[in-house]
């Protein structure tokens, strides 16, 4: 190559990681990925807000709370599961406090820009106890930090990002932490730089060698480059050794292309780590009340029922003096049911009068209508 085209290599590379910074804010520059994610837990969330009104937080509630859970069990469909989106109605319920924090940063235009970022902290037993209730997967902390080994070519050819650069993959670092775990970054030196080849060429075992001196023993390889008018990245999760998954994301930005490493690392994960949810599986289940003496009883009973996040439908079945047994349809399974209905007043388990069961079983979970 000569003189004047290394020259040109070295400032394309240049302006790519001068501009990727400055889209990303001044005020990032100076934070530390494992530093951020460590200060933040799994059970804290940040979700940017118009303003400072109690409509905007309760909403923003809503969002942290599915971020956390997110969190927690490494499923990107949690808003999905039965009973979920009822329960981040009552996101308020869980926060255990809050904060706003100003951030100040540089738009595409290089004007200032400021964006109100709402800082939510939620109890964890009781955001644990909500994913038990639900019958929520649950990923088990601490979450595994995978090295990201990433190589941009701009058009002049391929170069790792390391440590000291940062900025270039914050937008894939901050989606890694909005999925619930950190990556981290090879340091940069000049063995780990001239690694860049082995990753173009998807050499998995080299990478995996070179990555020794970090742990755990997984790597996030990836490369980014440009596409047409826009950018395409090749992915591929290694896990001690087995490539678990790889995929390929692309987007007209950069930083969006690049984000999607974290999100199939996260789901990679999550495959392979998730533990399933305890609560039992979804269906029909024949519940008995105690406690039911009249219409004012059962009206208070179908009330408080129609409110349950987690019952679909119930069908009365049979009644007699003090009991009424019914069919309830639940997205779960009814030991999720009883852990619901003992958080409040309305209802309690009966212990020792049955064993978990469907319609199809004779014997009936039974409760106790508070009051009684």
């Amino acid at each position: 190559m000569q003189a004047g085209q290394r020259q040109m290599a070295r400032g394309w590379w240049g302006l790519l990681m001068a501009g990727l910074m400055l889209l990303t804010g001044n005020a990032l520059a100076q934070r530390v990925e494992g530093d951020r994610a460590a200060a933040q837990g799994a059970y804290q969330a940040e979700v940017a807000v118009r303003n400072q009104t109690d409509g905007e937080r309760e909403k923003a509630f809503s969002r942290a709370l599915l971020q956390v859970l997110g969190n927690v069990t490494g499923d990107r469909g949690a808003a999905a599961r039965g009973g979920v989106r009822e329960e981040l109605a009552k996101a308020k319920n869980y926060v255990d406090g809050y904060d706003y924090r100003q951030d100040e940063g540089v738009s595409a235009t290089g004007a200032p820009s400021f964006q109100t970022t709402l800082v939510v902290r939620f109890r964890q037993a009781d955001v644990d106890d909500l994913v038990a209730m639900l019958g929520l997967p649950s990923w088990p902390l601490p979450h595994p930090k995978p090295v990201l080994w990433l190589g941009i070519d701009d058009g002049s050819g391929p170069r790792l990002v390391g440590l000291g650069q940062v900025n270039a993959a914050r937008s894939v670092l901050d989606q890694a932490k909005a999925r619930g775990f950190a990556l981290g970054m090879p340091a940069g030196n000049a063995a780990e730089m001239a690694a860049i080849g082995a990753i173009w060429r998807g050499d998995t075992a080299a990478v995996a060698a070179l990555s020794k001196r970090y742990s755990p023993p997984m790597q996030l390889l990836g490369k980014l480059r440009r596409s047409g008018a826009g950018w395409i990245a090749d992915w591929t999760f290694v896990d001690n050794g087995k490539v678990l998954a790889t995929w390929q994301s692309n987007n007209p930005d950069a930083r969006r292309a690049m984000a999607g490493g974290a999100d199939g690392a996260a789901d990679a994960l999550f495959k392979r780590y998730a533990r399933a949810g305890s609560g039992g599986s979804p269906g029909v289940y024949r519940v008995r009340v105690l406690g039911i003496h009249g219409a004012d009883d059962y009206l208070r009973l179908a009330g408080y029922l129609d409110g349950v996040s987690i019952v679909r439908k119930i069908v009365p079945v049979s009644a007699s003096p003090d009991t009424l047994e019914l069919d309830v349809e639940l997205t779960t399974g009814v030991a999720s049911f009883s852990k619901y209905v003992d958080r409040g007043s309305v209802l309690a388990s009966v212990p020792d009068t049955g064993t978990d069961s469907n319609s199809n079983a004779a014997t009936a979970t039974t409760f106790r209508l508070g009051g009684s």
